[in-house]
């Protein structure tokens, strides 16, 4: 396969890279490399995978120094024309779209931010895969499409038109707009509600940095909602594994679309999430309890039936193995 990665210095983004690099696939990586969270650890990930910043160019091809098959360009979903130019050389035949503006509540502080980046952006990307067909677009949803669903675990089934943060209702515009072009002009499209995915090189706006980078300075945790809330915590190693099982596969439907639920379907709550870290840390959290933020939900669940059915998708992290290789990493990575 020839495949294309956006958001190739992100969390999922740079795992996924690794997995299809590993398995010996031709892979472009594509990122603007924003200042959301701090950039540098978005280059140390460029950098795991033989792209080092120096070399890096707006728009120009960088080749890695590890990977025979691996090429990075740093650029933005908005850049229509590059974007273009770059599937009519490059001749992809999947595409795995992983670029989005991340974070609920960011989006509360600068909603232009998420219009431009998952709307405009993913219209780019749905306009470049009409004019260069691919055998395979997947591209990323996520689990805050439910809102505050009353029952669980969560289906693909369930109504998703009450979306709770603007963030959740770019997710669920992008599953309309892929829907859309799969029924108007035969793309193959796959889009995967992520649920709380976690690990090394993980996110610094995501509950396991936060509460462990909080633990290990002796600084104070907000727990939301008083604690009430719980989470369906998905390790990254077994995200990786699934996306590599459903992006051979397009959907074989009337409209070639179809949704996933991709989790762990162990839901835990986040008091007792802090107790393994703590565990894991010997340290003792410092918790200060707070009311619930605008935008979130108290719980998260994947019913992952279907992919189990279609894919023999089976996670097999559990919490406790997944916090300590995350907590081996970040000591590891920071020093601390």
């Amino acid at each position: 396969m020839k495949i294309l990665v956006t958001g190739a210095a992100g969390f999922i983004g740079y795992h996924v890279v690794e997995g299809f690099l590993n398995q010996g696939d031709s892979v472009i990586g594509i990122d603007n490399i924003n200042g959301y969270y701090d950039t540098g650890l978005k280059y140390a990930r460029l950098r795991n995978t033989g792209i080092e910043e120096n070399d890096i160019k707006q728009g120009e091809y960088v080749q890695s120094n590890r990977y025979e098959t691996y090429r990075f360009i740093r650029m933005d979903m908005n850049d229509r024309e590059r974007l273009n130019a770059l599937f009519e050389t490059e001749n992809f035949s999947h595409v795995v779209h992983l670029a989005a503006q991340a974070g609920v509540r960011y989006s509360l502080q600068n909603p232009f931010a998420y219009i431009n980046a998952n709307i405009s952006g993913f219209m780019n990307l749905l306009e470049a895969c009409r004019h260069f067909p691919v055998k395979h677009l997947l591209y990323a949803s996520s689990s805050s499409v439910y809102g505050d669903n009353a029952h669980s675990p969560f289906k693909e089934s369930d109504t998703t038109d009450k979306p709770v943060s603007l963030y959740a209702a770019t997710k669920k515009a992008n599953e309309l707009m892929a829907y859309s072009y799969a029924k108007l002009y035969r793309i193959p499209a796959t889009g995967i509600r992520f649920f709380t995915v976690y690990g090394p090189w993980g996110r610094p706006d995501m509950a396991p940095f936060v509460f462990m980078s909080a633990i290990l300075k002796g600084e104070p945790i907000q727990l939301f909602n008083q604690g009430n809330m719980e989470r369906d915590f998905t390790y990254i190693n077994d995200i990786v594994k699934g996306l590599m099982k459903v992006i051979p596969s397009p959907p074989l439907l009337e409209t070639p679309h179809t949704l996933y639920n991709m989790g762990c379907s162990s839901p835990v709550k986040l008091t007792s999430f802090l107790k393994i870290i703590e565990n894991v840390t010997g340290r003792k959290a410092i918790v200060k309890m707070a009311a619930m933020q605008p935008g979130d939900v108290t719980s998260t669940y994947a019913d992952v039936s279907r992919l189990k059915r279609d894919f023999n998708y089976r996670p097999s992290t559990s919490i406790q193995t997944g916090i300590s290789d995350y907590y081996q990493w970040f000591t590891e990575f920071y020093r601390q």
